[in-house]
């Protein structure tokens, strides 16, 4: 793990850490307003409770300090390569609901989809910096959907977005632990594994 230790691999991988940040703090700013539009638009109540949505690991984690940067990063990355197989069924859907007769609330999943799919290369640029084997896309995304009813569609849909801005928190949060200095010399839980 050599490369992991050099100061160059130290400085690219805090500036990758930095910038991942700032993209997470905007896919969250977007997905909060896309929230607001997504209610509105499809006649739900904000305060709506949702189930857990099958596919989607929650943002929330027992022992986050426990966990070590690779775990974070893996972590994240399936998460965001399940919201983008979720995100483009829900595009999907709404242009099968809607057609073109809402193209705003289209436009708007379909940018945080690419913000989803950017932030998602994000990951790997930094597993890679780390010499890890980035894992295959088989199994991670969500099994094929069951057929649910409009109403249905629309609620996934929501706890698809909730559970997304959660994880955008969650992923600054994560970036941040993995940029402090002591995560490069293993003395926190960053990229060095834990003896």
């Amino acid at each position: 793990m050599a490369a992991a230790d050099s100061p160059s691999a130290a400085l690219r991988r805090r500036d990758l850490c930095s910038r991942g940040i700032r993209l997470a703090g905007k896919m969250r700013a977007d997905v909060v307003d896309l929230l607001d539009t997504y209610v509105e638009q499809q006649g739900l109540d904000a305060s709506a409770t949702v189930a857990a949505v099958e596919g989607v690991p929650l943002a929330a984690v027992e022992r986050w300090d426990e966990q070590t940067g690779t775990q974070r990063l893996l972590e994240n990355l399936a998460a965001y390569r399940a919201f983008r197989a979720l995100l483009a069924q829900m595009l999907e859907e709404q242009r099968e609901q809607l057609g073109e007769a809402d193209a705003g609330l289209g436009r708007a999943l379909a940018a945080v989809l690419l913000q989803v799919s950017a932030f998602a290369y994000h990951l790997e640029e930094l597993l890679r910096l780390e010499s890890r084997g980035i894992p295959g896309e088989e199994g991670d995304g969500p099994p094929p959907p069951p057929r649910l009813s409009l109403f249905e569609q629309k609620l996934r849909g929501l706890g698809v977005l909730r559970e997304l801005a959660q994880w955008a928190v969650r992923s600054a949060r994560d970036l941040r632990q993995l940029a402090k200095p002591s995560a490069a010399t293993g003395t926190a839980p960053g990229l060095a594994e834990s003896p």
